[in-house]
């Protein structure tokens, strides 16, 4: 290598620090896509929608919602995941990115080296409901039946390696009981199924069964999270009801390509948190039984980070296999 060249490279990778901060400054310099595996209506969709309008004045930029939806949302993903890593493209999942990474061996991307965290948006509570035919009044009497009735009840959820069935998953190997597992393709069969009698126990969002254990026609247990729920502040936590240390939690985050710099990554995070916190959003999140749960990209990255490894070992633990 001439001494010519040398001097060049050398020039070269002096100027990279700078080009960080460089383009830091110019973010956002263009329309911000923000991707969503989910069709339009959804909870994912929705708080795009509410996110991106409260972030566009600020940012300068327009914010546009893109609905993606396929192969349990791993098709937006993968856009995402291989777009430059400039900021301009994001991604909003809920729990589902974690269990659907765990669940495909074969992505055509990285869902741990290729995505980093932006922020946590909201977090929720899911909660056991059961049959009214089945004489289990709170948790305990759920798990002393099922215990005295080895693989006689049904459990459904609303697709296999969703987190209604890995969380109940997790309650099983926790609390040594064995139900049989009746996965449907969506909520509303399993709903369906659930109050003909056909299953008896369901883990599922709160919001989706407020009416249905108002009329009666569903029994509420327990709350799958570890605090209990400021939305039924009187319901025992599966914890308390004989499950230590039982947690699972739905949640929503939003992702960007990983390398993508830090104060890009920064600015996105500070503009979502403050998006999170105006009255649209506050009312967005009641409705779905959430809460503002906002976290430093760096916390959010080793979170879903670590629930991914944490649902392999569920699906590998229980055999589980994708469809």
């Amino acid at each position: 290598m001439t001494l010519t060249r040398k001097l060049l490279c050398a020039a070269c990778v002096a100027l990279l620090p700078a080009a960080l901060p460089a383009q830091a400054q110019s973010f956002p310099a263009k329309t911000i896509r923000f991707l969503v595996g989910a069709p339009p209506g959804g909870s994912n969709d929705l708080f795009a929608r509410a996110i991106g309008q409260q972030m566009a004045g600020p940012l300068g930029q327009q914010v546009i919602v893109d609905n993606r939806p396929g192969a349990n949302q791993m098709i937006a993903a993968d856009i995402m995941a291989k777009s430059p890593p400039d900021g301009h493209t994001i991604y909003i999942s809920s729990t589902s990115y974690t269990t659907g990474a765990a669940l495909q061996p074969k992505l055509p991307f990285d869902p741990v080296a290729d995505v980093a965290g932006i922020t946590m948006v909201g977090q929720g509570p899911l909660v056991y409901v059961v049959h009214p035919a089945l004489p289990a009044k709170s948790m305990k009497d759920l798990l002393a039946i099922a215990r005295a009735r080895p693989g006689q009840l049904n459990y459904t959820s609303s697709g296999v390696g969703g987190i209604n069935h890995l969380g109940t998953e997790v309650l099983l190997s926790m609390a040594k009981i064995n139900m049989v597992h009746v996965p449907h393709k969506g909520m509303a069969p399993a709903l369906t199924d659930l109050m003909s009698g056909q299953v008896q126990v369901l883990l599922v969002s709160l919001p989706s069964v407020t009416g249905q254990i108002k009329s009666g026609r569903l029994r509420v247990l327990a709350v799958s999270t570890a605090k209990r729920s400021s939305f039924m502040p009187e319901l025992p936590t599966v914890a308390e009801s004989g499950v230590p240390g039982y947690d699972v939690s739905l949640w929503w985050g939003v992702f960007a390509p990983a390398k993508t710099a830090k104060p890009v990554m920064d600015r996105l995070n500070s503009e979502i948190h403050k998006a999170m916190s105006s009255e649209p959003m506050k009312k967005l999140f009641a409705e779905f039984g959430a809460e503002a749960a906002p976290m430093t990209p760096e916390a959010f990255t080793a979170k879903f980070k670590t629930e991914i490894g944490n649902w392999r070992k569920v699906i590998q633990a229980a055999g589980i296999k994708a469809e």
